[in-house]
């Protein structure tokens, strides 16, 4: 979308509202509403949705970093006569209206998710829906980013932003019920509660919206589109009749986050927004967000509670990351943000809240908004979490109003942040109010309208802590939360660095305590009666088929490399091979079949191209691949030492992408062929011991674990080697040419300095490093 100035209509609310919003600046433009709604969880945006798209006549955009078309907008029900799940939903309204187009943009999603996603959506989407429907995957960003905007805008005439996506495990009530019956998945599976907020507004404000849907449908697919809907006259009005309007005649900050890329230029509108209206606040900023790990945000936010006379500061986040990976990375990074405003606070206006609904449990209310609330003035809604990749990496899109000296517009907003405060409290809007007014703010009234968590819906205090331990495992400056685009160089390094052998000897140490506990687990099979289930014959009987025919060899290697290349686990063939044929024949089976798939599987990849590949394992990491070819035989070796993919996918990628064969078949022999012979060494040693059990089989057992760890000494020093070695080809400069210790130390304090105004090492981070899942 293209910065422009204030549209006509800027000046119709208050001149004050051209001092804060300077499109180009904090916003990309201005323009006015004349509707505006905030709609609070997916039960309320979700059926307006339903109710706006079916009374759609010429066109629908829907932007998102995620789509489901198994979910269902109102699983409580509706009268509409259309289906009820979202891809037959929008099929049966496409159907029904000739003139309707539907696009549909989803961002080409990374591997990481892959299990948390519909598979294959692409495919699923085009055989299921009708002609009138286009989608597009949007992979068009740099390494680390994302599509995360979250738009709808229907006939250019309405328009939906803020953190909701159409997909699953969404929806929900602002009750929060523990066990509501309708909050289940496609597949009938409860989830947690969930809770977020998205925001309906018309009239010229939309039609931005939907210029920013059609510039960002052209970066996908490099395709325009002419249709304008605002210019065709249409038969009735695109707001939703069962929904009112909360704010009217209201200017619009449409803001944006979109990195650096094709030639583009960094747009970081919504950070800046989001540091104007820190420096301004007086009395209270109330906030609502998924993640709060942001270095420069956390900054000004210490900032302001330094400040004598500074505002409340009231942040809702859930009570921990969903997941152990997200709480061990960014649930990492949150509490030394919140360690450092723990510090700040010497005036006691900070609280870090979580809210709580009786018999839950473990289980948490997901907040998943993205809102900020600054004195009853400014209101700012949208996709951007608080975390170093909304600011500068991923495309976002937040809106905002500012009320100025309007006295309307400042009731309207105060009524939506009581409205959320009231929800979270289990108690009235009067209530909120009430307790504000007689104990002079929001920290306060809080703290007087707490209830027990156990008995009642309430906000909890967190506090929450690190350990020593994980705090050195999870450096500041680590990939977790990136704030520009990851180079090949930094990936590597970070599985392969240099100087300090700790990733690889953890890798293969892990390895070894596997060995040492499958070796425990075959005691107990032998000696105890889980033996029954165990049987070695029926491991080993089609195997001993094939040893039987005429040029078996040739046979063994033909049917290992089919199983392998059809994605049978690979390490569950080399473990056959051990125990039918011995530690030598089997070692050798193993290690040809292994590679000969690898080379198969590649040249299949090759073969297919990137275009079929990546509609079975994701554009980003064919992209990745391409990114890290530079690197060779190393990067190969890091690909095959880490499970970033099953291994047939892995060589139908490596085929795809731009890495050499060569170096591809050479880094897999590397990377794997010591983990062959060790595995068939185990497994062989396995059989023999189930078959006699002495005590000196499981000592030969006990000894392999060991081996695994020695190995992982002897692979870090060549792969440092190699790493250098790479350096030193790619002209990297020499070590004489190396900046001393000293200086580097120096530089990485100014940068410190830089990008995090002083923050301590533990709050904040390196320009590499200024979000993990929607």
């Amino acid at each position: 979308m293209q910065e422009d100035p204030l549209s006509r209509d800027a000046g119709r609310i208050d001149p004050l509202n051209e001092s804060f919003f300077e499109p180009g600046r904090n916003c990309a433009s201005v323009r006015h509403a004349d509707r505006f709604s905030l709609l609070i969880d997916g039960a309320d945006y979700f059926r307006v949705l339903r109710e706006a798209i079916a009374r759609a006549e010429r066109t629908v955009f829907i932007l998102g970093w995620d789509i489901d078309s198994r979910m269902k907008l109102t699983p409580e029900g509706s009268d509409d006569g259309f289906p009820e799940t979202l891809g037959y939903f929008l099929h049966a309204v496409a159907a029904k209206k000739r003139r309707l187009r539907i696009y549909i943009l989803a961002w080409d999603f990374a591997m990481l998710y892959a299990f948390e996603r519909e598979w294959l959506p692409v495919f699923r989407m085009g055989w299921r829906t009708h002609r009138r429907i286009a989608f597009q995957m949007d992979g068009k960003h740099p390494m680390g980013g994302s599509q995360h905007q979250k738009i709808v805008v229907i006939d250019d005439r309405l328009a939906f932003v803020g953190g909701l996506d159409l997909t699953r495990s969404r929806w929900d009530t602002t009750k929060h019920e523990a066990d509501d019956p309708l909050r289940r998945d496609a597949n009938g599976a409860p989830y947690q509660p969930f809770h977020d907020v998205h925001s309906m507004f018309d009239g010229d404000a939309a039609r931005e919206i939907g210029m920013l849907a059609r510039e960002r449908w052209e970066r996908a697919c490099g395709r325009k589109l002419a249709i304008r809907a605002h210019r065709v006259a249409l038969t009735q009005d695109a707001w939703p009749p069962s929904r009112g309007i909360d704010l009217d005649n209201v200017n619009v900050a449409i803001s944006l986050t979109e990195p650096a890329y094709m030639g583009r230029d960094s747009v970081q509108q919504i950070r800046t927004q989001y540091l104007d209206a820190i420096a301004r606040a007086r009395r209270g900023i109330y906030i609502e967000n998924q993640y709060f790990t942001s270095g420069s945000i956390g900054a000004a936010l210490s900032e302001s509670l330094s400040r004598e006379e500074g505002p409340d500061l009231t942040i809702v986040v859930p009570r921990n990351q969903s997941g152990w990976l997200q709480e061990v990375t960014m649930g990492v990074l949150r509490t030394r943000l919140h360690t450092l405003l723990k510090n700040a606070d010497k005036h006691g206006r900070y609280r870090l809240l979580s809210p709580e609904v009786p018999g839950l449990g473990e289980a948490i209310v997901n907040v998943h908004s993205k809102l900020m609330i600054v004195d009853d003035e400014l209101l700012i809604v949208g996709s951007a979490n608080l975390n170093n990749r909304s600011m500068v990496l991923d495309s976002e899109c937040n809106v905002s109003i500012d009320a100025g000296a309007d006295a309307r517009i400042r009731r309207a907003i105060a009524k939506m942040r009581d409205t959320l405060l009231a929800e979270h409290l289990g108690c009235t809007i009067a209530d909120i109010v009430r307790e504000r007014e007689a104990r002079g703010g929001t920290n306060a009234a809080i703290l007087a309208l707490q209830h027990e968590r156990e008995k009642y819906r309430t906000l909890i205090d967190l506090d929450p802590q690190i350990s020593p331990e994980l705090d050195q495992i999870i450096p500041p400056d680590a990939l977790i939360d990136p704030e520009t685009p990851i180079a090949a160089d930094e990936l590597v390094d970070q599985f392969v660095p240099a100087e300090k052998a700790r990733p690889l000897i953890g890798c293969y140490a892990m390895l070894g305590v596997l060995a040492l506990l499958v070796v425990g687990l075959a005691v107990v099979w032998h000696w105890k009666p889980l033996a029954s289930y165990l049987n070695v014959k029926s491991l080993t009987n089609a195997t001993r088929h094939i040893e039987a025919l005429p040029l078996a060899p040739l046979w063994i290697v033909l049917c290992y490399v089919a199983a392998a290349v059809v994605s049978v686990p690979v390490t569950l063939l080399i473990a056959t091979m051990g125990i039918v044929f011995g530690a030598g024949w089997g070692g050798l089976y193993a290690f040809i079949g292994t590679i000969v798939a690898a080379a198969v599987s590649f040249w299949i990849g090759n073969w297919l191209g990137r275009g079929t590949v990546r509609k079975l394992a994701g554009a980003r990491i064919n992209r990745l691949s391409e990114r890290v070819a530079k690197r060779g035989i190393v990067a190969v070796v890091v690909l095959r030492l880490l499970p970033v993919a099953p291994f047939a996918i892995v060589n139908l990628v490596a085929g795809a992408s731009h890495i050499r064969m060569r170096y591809f078949m050479i880094g897999t022999i590397l990377g794997m062929g010591p983990g062959i012979f060790l595995t068939v060494a185990f497994a062989h040693q396995l059989a023999a011991s189930l078959r006699r059990p002495t005590a000196g089989s499981f000592a030969v057992l006990i000894g392999i674990g060991a081996v695994l760890i020695g190995l992982s000494m002897l692979l870090q020093r060549f792969l440092g080697g190699a790493d250098k070695k790479a350096d030193v080809h790619e002209g990297a400069p020499s070590d004489a040419d190396k900046p001393r210790a000293s200086d580097e130390a120096e530089r990485a304090q100014r940068l410190r300095e830089k990008s995090g105004k002083g923050l301590p090492r533990d709050a904040s981070s390196s320009r590499r490093s200024d979000e993990i899942s929607s």
